[in-house]
């Protein structure tokens, strides 16, 4: 993890998606939050992997130059109705008001104009009541803890391919 990216929550991501939708690399993500090293790895992961990325958010966090799968949008309205994974990442100091909680909290009423399968996964720690609502993370969508059980599998399996151990 660096200031930038953020590669092996990324993986375990996408192997915790892939394990729910074999279609994984169709899907619509979402992420709702500032430019910050989760959304770059994002964004490299669906360059590579070649699934569309929307980012939601203020407009000084539309990410530069981040490739031709990535939407900029101010509004999550104008996505959730498409988007099969949300993401979301905790908020600096800076945005934890409520000017920007009444525009881009995660909350069950957002989540209910999803698709009846989305899958909401904040990255950790996410703080109930700022980027994410009490009740979206009791939410039927809500994947965040189950995903991060496959964290710690995940980075070893990273360790034994960069050692060369089968």
């Amino acid at each position: 993890m660096t200031s930038q990216n953020h590669p092996c929550e990324i993986l375990s991501d996408i192997y915790s998606i892939r394990d729910r939708k074999a279609d994984f690399d169709k899907l619509v993500y979402t992420f709702v939050g500032e430019n910050s090293n989760i959304l770059h790895s994002w964004i490299e992961a669906s360059e590579i992997l070649g699934f569309r990325l929307n980012h939601v958010s203020l407009p000084e966090y539309e990410a530069d130059d981040a490739g031709k799968n990535y939407s900029f949008f101010t509004d999550i309205s104008d996505v959730i109705s498409e988007t099969d994974v949300l993401l979301t990442d905790p908020l600096t100091e800076k945005y934890r008001n409520e000017e920007y909680y009444s525009k881009y909290q995660i909350t069950l009423k957002i989540l209910q104009k999803g698709k009846n399968d989305l899958l909401f996964n904040p990255c950790p720690p996410f703080y109930r009541g700022e980027e994410v609502s009490n009740d979206a993370i009791g939410s039927a969508c809500f994947v965040g803890y189950s995903f991060k059980k496959n964290l710690l599998y995940v980075q070893q399996a990273i360790m034994a391919y960069v050692s060369e151990i089968t």
